[in-house]
C-alpha cells in the first residue's frame, strides 16, 4: 500500500519496522532501542531523535552512523517529500509567523519556512499526517501549499523562537506605537520619548536577548542596528559579509537601541552625538564576551553597531591565524627584539588586532612588562597593563605613550598610529629601548614606510627604528563539505602571480554551497600575509628618502612576497577561490 495515501503519525514501532525492512537497522539494535527506558524529557522526543540518540551503525552503509540528519533524509525519501534545513539567516520571521497562529502551529507541529507570491512552504516532522491542510487552506487563499520535512530538533526550536520574537515585537509595538513624520527634520523625536515602547519593557528585553544570542550562535563579528524610513533593520556581519536578519518597526528598533545603551552605560537621552561604550555578557557556551558599542546619528535616527570580541576568536594560536614556515620564523625573530617598532597594516576588519593580541599573549611572560594604549580596549587581558585613551580629558595616544614610558615597560602596544605626535612618541619609545607594536592603515607593507614620512616622521628616524612591517587581509575559506574542483584558469593565475609566474596547479577549487555553509560556499576565514623585514639596504633607501617604487622594487628583489602571491598559494592549497582572493586583494 502506498504510504502517502495514509493519514497517520509515525511512531517508534513504525520507524524501527521500516528500518529493519530496508536492512538499515539490525535486530539487536532495534531491540536495544525499543527496550531502553526513557526519561520524562525523552518521552516527548520524536521517534527519529530517540533512534539517533543510540548512534548505531547504518547496516546499509557500515562506515556511517544513523544520525538524526541521516534519519531525516531517510524519512523524507519514505514520504517522497523534500528534506528542508532551516537557515535562520534567510528566514523572514515576521512574514513566516503571519501564515498561521502559534496555537495552530504548535497543535499540529508545523511551521511556515518559506513564503512566495504564489505558494507557501510548510515544514513538518510528521510527513504522513496532513489533516491540518484543510484548516490552513482556508486562511491561505490563492496560494498552493508545499510540504517539506524538517529535522524535529529544528522544528521544536524555531517553532518557539520565531513566534516568541514576533510576539515580543507585536506586544512592544502595541505599547506605544506611533507614526513618525516622514522627514529628516522630525526624526529625532526628542520630545516624544513617552510615546515609544519603554527600553526596560520585558518584550524589548526579550528582543535584545534574542539578537545577542542569535549573533553569538551564528559566529557574527558585528551587529548592525539601522533605522530606515519605514522599518528598522538588524544585520550581522559573518565571515566579513553582511546578512540581513530582521526588519522591525522603527520605534521598536529605537527602544532596542535604548536598551543596549542603558546596558552599556551610554547617555540614553543624547541622540545627536556619536557615543562609544562597551558591554560584557556571556555567550550560550558560558564564555565571557566583550561587545564594543558605537552609535551614530543618521537621517532616520540613531544607528548602532556592536563589535563582538569573542575571546576564542581574538586570541588564537599562530597556526590558526595562518602563520607557517618562513613567515612564522620571521615574525618570531622580529618579536624577540628588545627594542624597535613592528607595524601591522591593513584596512579595518583585516585581523590586525587579532594578530597583535595573539603576539602579545605569547610575549607576556612573568619576566616582561607589557603595556598597551588602545581606543578602545578591545579585550581585557590579565597579562597586559591596558590603558584607554580619553579625548574628553585630552588623553590621546601621544600623551599615553609618554605616560607609559615612565611605567618601566618592556613592550608597548599602540592601538593605531594616526598622527605625527603619536608617530614621534612611538619612535622615541623605540629609541629609548622598548619594543613597540602598532597598526597603520595602508594597502601594503612598503607603503607603510612612506606613510610615516607623510605623517611628518624624519626618514632617518624611521630607518633607525622600524624592524619590519606585516600587511594582512582576511579571505573566506571554502567550505570543505561542498567545494568543487575545476580546471585552473591559467590566464587568471598568471595575472595573480605576475611577475613571479609560479607553477599553476592542474586544478583549483571554487565555491558551491550546501547546508553546512548556508549555501555561501565559504566557512571561516584565514589570513593572507605580506611580511617585510627591514634589511640594511631598505634602511639605507629609507634614510635617503627614496620613493615608494624604489622601496617596493628593492623589497621584491630581497624576497618580499606580495599579498596576491600569498592568495595564489592559498588557492593552490585548495583553501580559497580565485573570486575571493580577487575580492580582497584586487590586482
Amino acid at each position: 500500500m502506498d504510504l502517502r495515501t495514509q493519514a497517520f503519525k509515525i511512531d517508534l514501532q513504525w520507524c524501527l519496522a521500516q528500518l529493519k525492512k530496508e536492512q538499515r537497522l539490525s535486530d539487536k539494535d532495534a531491540s536495544l532501542i525499543q527496550t531502553t527506558s526513557r526519561s520524562r524529557e525523552q518521552l516527548t522526543w520524536h521517534p527519529l531523535q530517540w533512534i539517533a540518540y543510540f548512534n548505531v551503525t547504518d547496516q546499509a552503509h557500515p562506515e556511517a552512523k544513523l544520525t538524526l540528519n541521516r534519519l531525516c533524509q531517510w524519512l523524507a525519501q519514505q514520504a517522497d517529500v523534500p528534506y528542508f534545513v532551516i537557515d535562520p539567516l534567510k528566514a523572514d520571521v515576521a512574514k513566516l509567523t503571519q501564515v498561521m497562529s502559534q496555537e495552530f502551529a504548535l497543535r499540529n507541529r508545523i511551521l511556515a519556512v518559506e513564503v512566495f507570491a504564489d505558494r507557501v512552504v510548510i515544514g513538518t516532522d510528521q510527513p504522513f499526517y496532513s489533516e491540518w491542510k484543510a484548516g490552513l487552506g482556508n486562511t491561505i487563499k490563492n496560494k498552493t501549499l508545499d510540504v517539506v520535512l524538517l529535522n524535529p530538533e529544528q522544528l521544536t526550536r524555531y517553532l518557539h523562537e520565531y513566534y516568541q520574537v514576533s510576539r515580543a515585537v507585536a506586544s512592544a509595538q502595541g505599547l506605544g506605537a506611533f507614526k513618525s513624520e516622514k522627514g529628516v527634520e522630525a526624526l529625532l523625536q526628542l520630545g516624544e520619548v513617552s510615546n515609544n515602547p519603554d527600553a526596560n519593557d520585558q518584550h524589548i528585553v526579550r528582543i535584545v536577548d534574542w539578537i545577542l544570542q542569535f549573533a553569538f550562535e551564528q559566529g557574527a563579528s558585528d551587529i548592525h542596528l539601522e533605522p530606515r524610513k519605514d522599518n528598522g533593520r538588524v544585520r550581522f556581519r559573518i565571515d566579513g559579509v553582511l546578512h540581513n536578519i530582521y526588519d522591525m518597526p522603527s520605534n521598536i528598533l529605537i527602544a532596542v537601541i535604548a536598551r543596549i545603551k542603558i546596558l552599556g552605560r551610554l547617555n540614553v537621552a543624547e541622540k545627536r552625538k556619536p557615543q562609544d561604550g562597551r558591554l560584557k555578557t556571556r555567550t550560550p557556551k558560558g564564555i565571557e564576551t566583550e561587545l564594543r558599542l558605537s552609535t551614530l546619528p543618521t537621517a532616520f535616527g540613531e544607528k548602532m553597531v556592536m563589535r563582538i570580541f569573542d575571546p576564542e576568536v581574538l586570541v588564537r594560536s599562530f597556526e590558526q591565524l595562518g602563520f607557517s614556515g618562513q613567515l612564522f620564523e620571521t615574525w618570531q625573530k622580529l618579536s624577540s627584539f628588545t627594542h624597535g617598532i613592528i607595524l601591522v597594516t591593513g584596512p579595518t576588519g583585516s585581523g590586525k588586532t587579532t594578530t597583535l593580541y595573539s603576539t602579545l599573549k605569547a610575549l607576556a611572560t612573568d619576566q616582561v612588562n607589557v603595556c598597551t594604549i588602545e581606543d578602545p580596549i578591545e579585550m581585557l587581558e590579565p597579562s597586559f597593563n591596558q590603558m584607554q585613551i580619553n579625548p574628553a580629558i585630552d588623553l590621546g595616544f601621544a600623551d599615553g605613550i609618554k605616560a607609559l614610558m615612565r611605567q618601566d615597560p618592556d613592550i608597548i602596544m599602540v592601538g593605531e598610529i594616526r598622527d605625527q605626535d603619536t608617530a614621534n612618541m612611538a619612535i622615541q619609545a623605540a629609541l629609548t629601548g622598548h619594543l613597540v607594536l602598532s597598526t597603520l592603515h595602508t594597502n601594503d607593507a612598503p607603503s607603510s614606510l612612506t606613510r610615516l614620512s607623510d605623517l611628518g616622521v624624519q626618514p632617518f628616524l624611521s630607518a633607525a627604528t622600524i624592524l619590519g612591517v606585516l600587511a594582512q587581509r582576511l579571505v573566506r575559506t571554502l567550505c570543505p563539505h561542498c567545494k568543487k574542483a575545476v580546471t585552473t584558469d591559467r590566464e587568471l593565475w598568471q595575472q595573480l602571480t605576475q611577475p613571479w609566474n609560479g607553477h599553476a596547479p592542474e586544478q583549483v577549487y571554487e565555491a558551491a554551497g550546501c547546508d553546512q555553509c548556508r549555501h555561501t560556499g565559504y566557512k571561516g576565514r584565514v589570513g593572507l600575509y605580506e611580511m617585510m623585514p627591514i634589511s640594511h639596504e631598505l634602511k639605507r633607501l629609507l634614510g635617503q628618502g627614496a620613493s615608494l617604487e624604489q622601496i617596493r622594487q628593492t623589497a621584491y628583489q630581497e624576497g618580499l612576497q606580495p599579498l596576491r602571491l600569498a592568495g595564489a598559494k592559498r588557492i593552490a592549497e585548495g583553501l580559497t577561490s580565485f573570486e575571493e582572493v580577487m575580492r580582497v586583494v584586487p590586482l
